[in-house]
């Protein structure tokens, strides 16, 4: 969830729920103990989610209706700390045409062998469950922008 950069979140949250969602607005409700919060905020990245296992990467990338740009990174890797937040503005000004999924190598090691991934960051753009394009390393927006416009199609921006 893309937030603004002044809100903050103590220890004492407990849960942070979403309850309702509008082009323009995002609500939160905290819950700290027997207190609540709202927080409204301009905007929320909705079509972005990290991958949890094989089943939900299946669910939610490849059986997907729309695009899904999967962004293979790690931890520890310095370039896949560049690339996230870019991949992350390009996919946001998409809106619902296309969905980032983030796959963390180390803790799904056999699906990012499945899809050649030999370094990181690897990208891969997949459609009707099927690979369309890919590639390794950090591009700069103006790349990414087209890698993103050619995986939704002419038709559809």
């Amino acid at each position: 969830m893309n937030l603004p950069a002044f809100l903050c979140f103590s220890r004492s949250v407990k849960t942070v729920r979403c309850f309702f969602r509008s082009t323009s607005n995002v609500g939160l409700r905290l819950t700290t103990g027997q207190k609540h919060r709202s927080i409204a905020s301009s905007s929320c990245l909705w079509d972005s989610f990290n991958v949890q296992d094989n089943a939900d990467f299946e669910d939610r990338v490849l059986k997907s209706n729309v695009p899904v740009i999967v962004d293979f990174h790690a931890t520890w890797c310095g370039p896949c700390k560049l690339l996230g937040p870019r991949l992350e503005k390009v996919i946001d000004s998409k809106g619902d045409k296309v969905h980032l999924a983030k796959v963390d190598i180390d803790n799904l090691t056999e699906l990012a062998m499945e899809y050649g991934v030999s370094a990181v960051p690897s990208v891969v753009g997949i459609k009707d469950g099927k690979v369309l394009d890919q590639f390794v390393g950090v591009l700069d927006e103006d790349k990414l922008e087209s890698f993103v416009d050619k995986l939704i199609g002419p038709s559809d921006f």
